[in-house]
């Protein structure tokens, strides 16, 4: 049986590896996106092939009447002044560089990343080195985060800034000249097959099979390591030698994805054929195409007309040689169409307009050959389209505004079910931060609502016993649960925070609890908030703990400016590796447990914490607050407050679950936003604990 296990969950975890690599792909060209876009209407507009041509007055224009900018053309790569020509060579693959070394060990990692792309870019001589800049950066960040490992928490207090100054530029230095004399010729090498075996591809006319990769692997979320891996390098690298390339469109193109929702629209029924118009602007005119996966999940046999749609797209390209100057991202008609190249408009709009038709027509018949069964499937309520659009985000790893909206941004209606619910569990990967916060919330619900004789507890999923009632957990982890809690009710959330499905489940319980006009009632009653006394008690209730020593003024911060949420984690790490409540192994459990689900709460907080195999790595239980004024991208979102969490035990529960009741409350998070003082701040996130 061991076996069998092994061998069914392979294909996931190749799946959620080649997922993990593309994101990371993808998180070092998108943040970037907008260099790429610039240079594109440089070269569009400059290259001697452009709008403005080579004998334009303005590529002509030389800079020598300055003297301090020296002479050279603003199309002439050869130049040092020329721009379209340093910018592929040196800008690009330096800012690619750069972000791959800050995702690894933040901004100290980007500067030493972006000199041992340095040293790859002049190693290679002349060859553009996207791909080496993508694995010099992140490499020569790993190799600093290692080294200084050795001597972490060992520095006396007052000599960080030296030796961390130091060391990053001793790492700088000796990646640089490895970059340069050994992982530059092979980096070069490998640049120069993948580059000769696509352009074998487009000669010869077979370009368009890839196509048969790339639009499944869309759907699965696999795409950004085929697309930013290869596509985007080497496009660019083809941009330079011939003004365009179709490599652009092989992914982005949106034909096929607007002729798949339009033949939903049409021959579709029930909620696909409802939401598909909504979900065709969205795709084609914002270039989200994440929203038409649910759809293909819900009938997989449509990939087949998204595949000769691709494919008849491209073999369009190819015909007319036609392409973009840079990438289009997002992949919406109007990037689509701003990234044209000169000359090649005819054959990119044909190609999206001819992808899009094909789709159409193949998904079409595919959808009236089945209509009658689908039709009674959802007469019966079984479309199972809100089922695909969970599977889309549990595959995408991460909830989505334009998925949710697909289905109202609720999964299901809940059902009161046969026995009364008395107990419920928040779920989660480690059972110990944002399940319990979410908890607390809820449990502050039932106590405003009257509801009394239930049991509201947080749980790693793992540790799930088969003997809830209800069971909340975040959208991406729901089918983990559904697996170890069969017979209960489940409900997914976007965020534990304050989610719009609490009410429907606080709707629920009293629906169960009274009878007549109350059962009737379909709200929930007004009610006066629980007081912070009757909250501190329900928590106490819960844990018992004693919080003094869980969180410390010495682990409140206030910072100015705004971070990266690798460096906010790395921060937070850092702070309860100080306290001793964690080993130096905790900070990746984090990164791990970010990877698999984000800690965002919602109301600008987040609680980065390890996963449930980190539990070795907890020494003692611990809380830090830090607030980050300018803001942290937490993948999208807005987050002020960062918490880190190490739980050892539930000593820590009582405190956390306060937290989440201050954060719970917008007036309070305003209040908290005030505090002009670590001091002010921790008094403010203790008062909970006062009658």
């Amino acid at each position: 049986m061991s076996d069998t296990a092994t061998a069914a969950k392979a294909p996931g975890s190749v799946r959620v590896g080649v997922q993990k690599f593309g994101t990371f792909l993808s998180g070092m060209i998108m943040p970037n996106i907008a260099a790429f876009i610039a240079w594109g209407l440089l070269t569009a507009l400059f290259i001697p092939d452009g709008w403005l041509g080579s004998n334009s007055p303005i590529v002509a224009w030389q800079w020598a009447d300055s003297a301090m900018l020296g002479g050279g053309t603003l199309a002439d790569g050869t130049e040092a002044t020329g721009l379209v020509g340093p910018i592929i060579t040196f800008v690009l693959p330096l800012l690619i560089a750069f972000t791959g070394g800050n995702m690894v060990f933040g901004h100290r990692g980007g500067v030493v990343g972006a000199l041992a792309a340095l040293g790859v870019i002049i190693g290679a001589e002349g060859t553009v080195m996207f791909l080496g800049a993508m694995i010099a950066g992140p490499l020569a960040a790993w190799i600093l985060k290692q080294v200084e490992r050795l001597w972490e928490g060992k520095i006396r207090t007052g000599f960080e800034m030296l030796v961390n100054n130091f060391s990053a530029g001793f790492i700088g230095f000796f990646t640089a000249l490895a970059a340069f004399f050994w992982l530059a010729p092979v980096m070069k090498w490998v640049t120069e097959l993948l580059g000769g075996v696509v352009g074998w591809l487009v000669d010869t006319g077979l370009i368009p099979l890839a196509s048969i990769i790339v639009e499944p692997a869309k759907v699965l979320f696999l795409n950004n390591a085929i697309n930013h891996g290869v596509f985007t390098p080497i496009g660019s690298a083809q941009v330079e030698d011939m003004g365009r390339s179709l490599l652009f469109l092989v992914e982005a193109n949106p034909g096929p994805g607007a002729g798949l929702l339009l033949a939903i629209a049409v021959f579709g029924v029930g909620a696909a054929r409802a939401t598909a118009p909504g979900a065709l602007a969205i795709q084609f005119l914002g270039g989200i195409h994440e929203v038409y996966f649910p759809y293909v999940l819900a009938k997989p046999i449509l990939i087949v007309g998204l595949i000769a749609g691709g494919a008849s797209g491209v073999l369009t390209n190819v015909i007319f040689q036609s392409g973009l100057v840079a990438p289009a991202s997002p992949g919406s008609i109007f990037a689509v169409l701003v990234q044209t190249a000169p000359g090649s408009h005819l054959g990119v709009i044909l190609s999206v307009l001819i992808s899009g038709a094909v789709t159409f027509l193949i998904c079409a018949a595919f959808l009236l050959a089945s209509r009658k069964r689908d039709l009674a499937a959802d007469a019966a309520g079984g479309d199972g389209f809100a089922d695909a659009v969970a599977r889309t985000e549990a595959n995408k790893g991460k909830s989505s505004a334009a998925l949710s909206g697909l289905t109202g941004g609720a999964t299901t209606t809940l059902t009161a079910p046969a026995r009364t619910i008395e107990r419920v569990v928040f779920a989660c990967d480690a059972g110990m931060g944002s399940s319990a916060m979410g908890a607390s919330v809820l449990r502050n619900k039932f106590k405003a609502a009257g509801i009394e004789g239930v049991n509201v507890t947080n749980k790693a999923i793992a540790a799930l016993d088969g003997k809830a009632d209800l069971v909340v957990t975040q959208q991406q982890l729901t089918d983990r649960a559904k697996q170890r809690e069969q017979s209960a009710v489940h409900v997914s959330v976007d965020n534990f925070m304050n989610s719009p499905r609490y009410d429907e489940i606080v709707q629920l319980l009293l629906a169960q609890r009274t009878e007549g006009d109350a059962a009737d009632a379909g709200g929930v009653p007004e009610a006066a908030p629980a007081t912070r006394a009757e909250a501190r008690a329900a928590a106490a209730e819960t844990t018992g703990g004693d919080d003094d020593r869980v969180l410390s003024l010495g682990n409140v911060r206030i910072h100015e400016g705004a971070v990266s949420r690798e460096e906010a984690i790395r921060e937070a790490a850092d702070l309860l590796e100080a306290t001793g409540a964690v080993t130096g192994a905790y900070h990746d459990a984090m990164l791990a447990r970010e990877q698999t689900v984000s800690t965002f709460m919602g109301n600008e907080l987040a609680i980065p914490h390890g996963t449930n195999d980190a539990k070795d790595a907890v020494l003692a239980s611990a809380l830090t607050v830090i607030r980050y004024d300018g803001g942290v991208d937490w993948d999208g979102d807005r987050v002020t407050f960062v918490v880190g969490i190490a739980g050892r035990g539930d000593e820590h529960l009582s405190l956390l679950q306060n937290v989440a009741l201050l954060f719970s409350d917008e007036e309070q998070v305003a209040e908290l936003k005030k505090a002009q003082t670590p001091e002010e701040l921790f008094a403010l996130l203790r008062s909970v604990n006062e009658d």
